[in-house]
C-alpha cells in the first residue's frame, strides 16, 4: 500500500468520498467555514464514517502549500492499487469497445493534465498515456482539477512514447495526432472528415510545442481541428475534448 498524500478542494474531496470512501482516512476543514457546502460535505463524510477535524486555516494553507487553494478542505488519502500498469494491461482487459486512448507528448501544466483526465472520464476514455519525462505527473493539483478523474482513469507514463505509439499500432490500434502541418509540410486531414470509429488512440501535444517530430513520423494520420473563428489555436484540455467527444459521436453513429 503506498504512503497517505492529500487531496484539496470540495470538488477532488467529494469525489474521492463518492468514488472509494474506505480510502479516505481523515478530513480537516477550516474551522471557521460554516456553510452549506461545507455542512453537505461534512454530512456526506459522516455517512462515510470517515473521521473529520476542525483546524486553523492557517495549518490548511501550510498542508496545500503556496499554489494550493484548498477552500477549507484538505483529506488525507491512500491510493488503491492501480489495476492497470501498461498498455498491454488495457489492451488485454474485458473492454466492451474498441479500444480508446488520449496521447499526451510533454504535456507539463498540472492544470492543463487534470482537465484531460476530466474530459477523458467523461468520454469514456480508456486509458490516458503520457510520457514519464519532460511532463507532469498525478500530482495534487492535477488530481483537484480532474474532480475525481484522476482515480477513475488509469494513467500510464512511459519511458519511450514514440515506442508506446508503435506497439499501439501493432495492436491495431489506429494512431491520430493534430498538427497545423502534416509530416510533408502540408495541411493535415479536417478531424470531422476522418474516420474515428475504430480502435483509436488520439495524439495531443505539448502547450505551444505541440507533437515533437519522432511522436509525428509515428503518427498513422495527422489531423487538424477546423477553427471558425480569429484564434489560431486551443489549448490542450480544450482540443482533447474536441477530438475525443468527436470519437465518440461517430462510435455512436455507428
Amino acid at each position: 500500500m503506498s504512503d497517505a498524500r492529500i487531496l484539496f478542494g470540495f470538488h477532488a474531496v467529494l469525489s474521492r468520498l463518492r468514488q472509494h470512501a474506505a480510502s479516505v482516512q481523515e478530513i480537516l476543514i477550516d474551522r471557521d467555514r460554516v456553510d452549506a457546502r461545507m455542512k453537505d460535505l461534512l454530512k456526506m463524510a459522516e455517512l462515510s464514517g470517515v473521521r473529520t477535524m476542525e483546524v486553523e486555516r492557517s495549518r490548511l494553507d501550510g498542508m496545500a502549500g503556496m499554489n494550493g487553494r484548498h477552500q477549507g478542505v484538505i483529506a488525507r488519502v491512500v491510493d488503491t492499487p492501480i489495476p492497470y500498469k501498461d498498455i498491454h494491461d488495457i489492451l488485454e482487459s474485458d473492454l466492451t469497445e474498441p479500444p480508446f486512448f488520449l496521447i499526451l507528448d510533454g504535456v507539463e501544466d498540472p492544470h492543463n493534465l487534470g482537465a484531460c483526465l476530466r474530459v477523458a472520464d467523461a468520454m469514456g476514455v480508456h486509458a490516458v498515456i503520457a510520457p514519464k519525462d519532460r511532463a507532469v505527473g498525478l500530482n495534487a493539483t492535477v488530481r483537484k482539477v480532474a474532480c475525481g478523474a484522476a482515480e477513475t482513469v488509469p494513467f500510464i507514463a512511459v519511458t519511450n512514447l514514440a515506442r508506446a505509439i508503435r506497439e499501439l499500432k501493432e495492436a491495431g490500434v489506429f494512431v491520430v495526432g493534430t498538427a497545423m502541418i502534416d509530416k510533408n509540410g502540408d495541411a493535415p486531414s479536417n478531424l470531422l472528415n476522418t474516420k474515428l470509429d475504430g480502435p483509436i488512440a488520439i495524439v495531443l501535444g505539448a502547450e505551444g510545442d505541440g507533437l515533437r517530430r519522432l511522436t509525428i513520423e509515428n503518427c498513422d494520420a495527422l489531423v487538424t481541428i477546423p477553427m471558425f473563428g480569429s484564434v489560431e489555436s486551443l489549448n490542450v484540455s480544450v482540443a482533447s475534448g474536441i477530438c475525443l467527444y468527436e470519437v465518440r459521436r461517430q462510435r455512436q453513429l455507428k
